[in-house]
């Protein structure tokens, strides 16, 4: 069975370097306790960029591990940190990537006049100063590869070098999902619309 332009790979069908992948990501942090949204359908196979990094284990399990540390054992926020993805996610179109944190990012506390206003790219009066400092950051990275002097002494003074480089690697993660989400055409879960369409 296809899922966009790569099969959609079932449990049962994995090679040994698959099947480790595949229990690193769904024996993790992502498929512990409640998830705001299903790592996989009802036969096992992995949604969303998961599915892809099957095709390459080596690759695909420093891939996920980065992932997991940045979502799981990151020094930015909760609130933060899903406000920088859903900022991603709209600079990008990603759909599957505001799908999956619209509902994490809601479960972090962020409310729905917040959630507009990420996906409108309108201002929010109600992030706080690091929340708006973290947006304005992810998107300057994007547009410009870099932040000025400027930017990046508020930047310093207010989250610190640690909580930078964690907001760095987060967008540079983020963006390596987003294009391997749009390069295989992973299509969202079924009964799920794009909020950008």
């Amino acid at each position: 069975m296809k899922h966009g332009r790569l099969p959609w790979f079932a449990p049962q069908a994995l090679s040994d370097e698959q099947r480790g992948l595949y229990e690193q990501i769904v024996g993790g942090p992502r498929g512990q306790g409640p998830r705001p949204f299903p790592l996989a359908d009802e036969e096992g196979r992995l949604h969303g960029p998961f599915n892809a990094l099957l095709t390459s284990p080596e690759v695909g399990a420093a891939v996920q591990e980065l992932g997991a540390a940045i979502r799981y054992r990151s020094s930015l926020p909760a609130r933060a940190r899903e406000i920088a993805i859903l900022e991603l996610a709209v600079r990008r179109r990603c759909a599957f990537e505001w799908f999956a944190h619209e509902r994490v990012g809601r479960a972090a506390g962020l409310g729905d006049e917040e959630i507009a206003a990420l996906r409108s790219g309108e201002g929010c009066a109600t992030l706080d100063r690091t929340e708006a400092l973290v947006r304005r950051l992810v998107r300057t990275m994007l547009a410009n590869r870099d932040v000025d002097d400027a930017l990046y002494a508020q930047a310093e003074t207010t989250l610190g070098v640690r909580m930078l480089m964690d907001l760095v690697a987060l967008v540079g993660y983020y963006d390596l999902l987003a294009l391997s989400l749009q390069l295989w055409r992973t299509p969202l879960p079924d009964g799920a619309r794009s909020p950008f369409e």
